[in-house]
């Protein structure tokens, strides 16, 4: 009784919430913070976590006694507790929860991978006996139906279900999984089913992260047996925003990092940091350190539509120049990451799944993809020109919005999929031919290939100074402990996740104006680079210029975004572009190169042809144009016969052309 008049005194605090009520059904619960009862009565609190089942029952009897006036009659009122303490045992991640704290109440993180649709439950069960028709009620608090022993009135065991009559609850199934970020190394995500009753469910959807408070529960085996399934019956569940919050930083190491950020050879210890065993590319390791930074979060436009903060970038290379292996150090040093390859891969492994559900009987329920659970983090895809073209079509929409929407099963909805991608791929023929546009040399759609902020064409070059650099610094990885040491990272990998991880969450760099001006001056220049229909940068270009100069001040800590960061994002967007964009046969950038099968200079020898076609067409007598009179007229523009008959059987396959009889053509009307 002690306790009683306790958390009545406890609940008196809160005469606002307790008004809320009135609106029954709309609102039906009460949420408490633990840590306020903690302080209020300590006693109190540590009862509430050892023993749940009997102290929730006597809050929610002790708030049911405060006679709430409602629109219905019998209301079920709900006592919640969030913010316990961060700490074990209040506190745990999902492969703490161990046979000790089965019954107990805990709090535990993670991100919710598959979702099951709303479900009616039994609440109290009403059974009426068939030998006397006695009105036999049965609380059910297990998952499994339970039936009277015998009956009150006859004593017999002979019974009939009215589900029409007894009380019913709405049900949901969720399985959250552990943040990425908490993983080491090769570590397997541990998985847990959360059950959330009444008003907690529709709360949060796939992909979101949430904290649940709830008590451990076990799901007794469907066969005889003594091993038994874990899972949580929520009390509160909440979404939270927050990113990498599991990585605990110090004021230790805060002022570590802090103290670096503002080191004035920051950049070059942050490049060397990454991938210190991979000789050389200096460009692309800057860029993936940029990525892993990100830009400036939380950007939305007037009309509400957000904006892309993660940077894209993609590694096309030869043979054996280490694409897999930056992909791999990357995967160990951000501090959320999913590193998978092109052929162990699927859109829907990636987006979304949907599968059958057990507990709905043969419904279907959504389970998040790599894209989605690697939210806020790096995806890093290996081998990405293997991946099926209907496999890399789901991707269009992540990379872009940062959402996926899922038609599936009859279910219709959409996650968040805020992940920076890193690719790797190879070219279409093992290697480079500097001669053709890189959009012939992979099979990667041009449409997904202008989604990426950066393209790093990594060519294996026969040159005999860097060859040997190479082979010296590879060598050293083989020798003494001396040798090693020259190429152990700059900053620490521990040190430098969690600077990533502190600049990703404090930091979120404004655009200045002398910032503006000067991106917006190089993009204009860079425009009037191209000459006709060539463009030499599209609008794409634009944000990911932003995006650069963004992630740029976020290395040095900074709020603002100043000229020497989009000196920096101008700098490494032109390398990108001289190294992609431009065109041997007219000595011109042309995005076109990269973001359609065709470039400007292909496009015009394209013209010409078709020029030539209905030049001849006209002169003809009847009409048909000859391939040896195409093929004369073309050489006097120039343009080679291998050339004019690939054009031809382009014409010819895309129905523009067609061959009423060998080596004669005319124009389809």
């Amino acid at each position: 009784m002690g306790r009683l008049k306790s958390f009545e005194d406890f609940l008196k605090k809160y005469p606002d919430k307790i008004q809320a009520l009135q609106n029954y059904p709309e609102t039906k619960s009460v949420v408490l913070d633990y840590q306020e009862l903690w302080g209020f009565d300590e006693e109190l609190a540590e009862r509430l976590r050892s023993h749940p089942d009997e102290h929730l029952l006597i809050f929610n009897d002790t708030l049911a006694a405060e006679n709430i006036e409602t629109k219905q009659e019998n209301p079920r009122f709900n006592i919640r507790f969030k913010n316990f303490p961060q700490e074990k045992p209040y506190s745990l991640f999902v492969r703490d929860i161990v046979a000790e704290y089965i019954g107990v109440m805990i709090s535990v993180e993670g991100v919710v991978n598959r979702i099951s649709d709303v479900l009616p439950k039994v609440l109290n069960a009403l059974f009426i006996c068939n030998r006397c028709s006695e009105h036999n009620w049965v609380s059910q608090e297990k998952r499994m139906l339970i039936e009277p022993a015998r009956c009150r009135s006859c004593g017999k065991a002979d019974f009939r279900f009215i589900p029409e009559e007894s009380q019913w609850i709405d049900i949901q199934r969720l399985e959250i999984q552990e943040p990425l970020e908490m993983l080491k190394g090769g570590e397997q995500a541990r998985r847990i089913e959360v059950w959330l009753e009444d008003d907690l469910t529709d709360k949060v959807t796939a992909g979101d992260k949430v904290i649940v408070t709830g008590t451990v529960r076990l799901l007794p085996p469907k066969t005889k047996g003594s091993v038994f399934h874990k899972y949580i019956e929520a009390n509160y569940i909440e979404s939270v925003e927050r990113e990498f919050e599991e990585i605990e930083i110090t004021p230790q190491e805060e002022e570590q990092i802090i103290t670096l950020s503002k080191d004035p050879l920051i950049y070059e210890k942050i490049i060397d940091s990454i991938a210190p065993s991979i000789y050389g590319y200096r460009e692309v390791k800057e860029a993936i350190a940029l990525q892993l930074f990100g830009g400036r979060h939380g950007k939305k436009l007037p009309d509400g539509t957000k904006v892309r903060p993660d940077m894209h970038l993609l590694l096309i290379g030869d043979p054996g120049v280490a694409k897999s292996r930056i992909l791999q150090y990357v995967d160990q040093i951000a501090p959320k990451s999913i590193y998978v390859t092109g052929k162990g891969t699927t859109g829907a492994g990636l987006t979304a799944t949907a599968e059958k559900d057990e507990l709905s009987e043969g419904g279907w329920t959504l389970k998040a993809g790599a894209l989605v659970l690697a939210g806020g983090g790096v995806a890093g895809i290996d081998e990405f020109d293997k991946m099926g073209t209907e496999d890399r079509s789901s991707m269009h929409e992540a990379m872009e919005q940062q959402t996926i929407s899922i038609a599936k099963a009859g279910i219709i909805t959409k996650f968040k999929a805020n992940t920076s991608i890193l690719a790797a791929a190879n070219p279409k023929f093992s290697r480079f031919d500097n001669y053709k546009p890189l959009a012939e040399q992979f099979d990667i759609p041009p449409t997904l290939i202008s989604r990426f902020d950066l393209i790093f064409p990594i060519r294996d070059i026969l040159d005999r100074e860097r060859d040997r650099g190479i082979a010296q610094h590879m060598l050293k990885m083989h020798k003494g402990t001396e040798e090693m040491q020259e190429i152990t990272p700059s900053i620490e990998p521990e040190l430098f996740r969690k600077y990533i991880a502190y600049a990703r969450k404090k930091i979120n760099p404004q655009l200045t104006d002398e910032a503006g001006e000067k991106i917006q001056e190089y993009y204009v220049e860079l425009r009037s680079r191209g000459h006709g229909t060539t463009a030499a940068a599209t609008p794409r270009q634009l944000e990911a210029l932003v995006r650069i100069a963004e992630s740029s001040a976020k290395i040095k800590l900074r709020d603002e975004v100043g000229v020497e960061d989009v000196g920096r994002a101008i700098k490494l967007t032109e390398f990108v572009l001289r190294e992609i964009a431009y065109d041997e046969a007219t000595g011109e950038l042309d995005i076109d190169r990269v973001v359609t099968t065709h470039p400007k200079s292909a496009r015009d020898r394209i013209h010409s042809i078709e020029e030539i076609l209905r030049e001849l067409m006209e002169e003809s007598a009847d009409g048909m144009a000859e391939r040896k009179d195409v093929v004369e007229r073309a050489k006097e523009k120039g343009i080679e016969r291998y050339t004019v008959d690939k054009i031809v059987n382009e014409l010819r396959n895309k129905g523009i052309i067609y061959s009423p009889k060998p080596r004669f053509f005319m124009f389809t009307e």
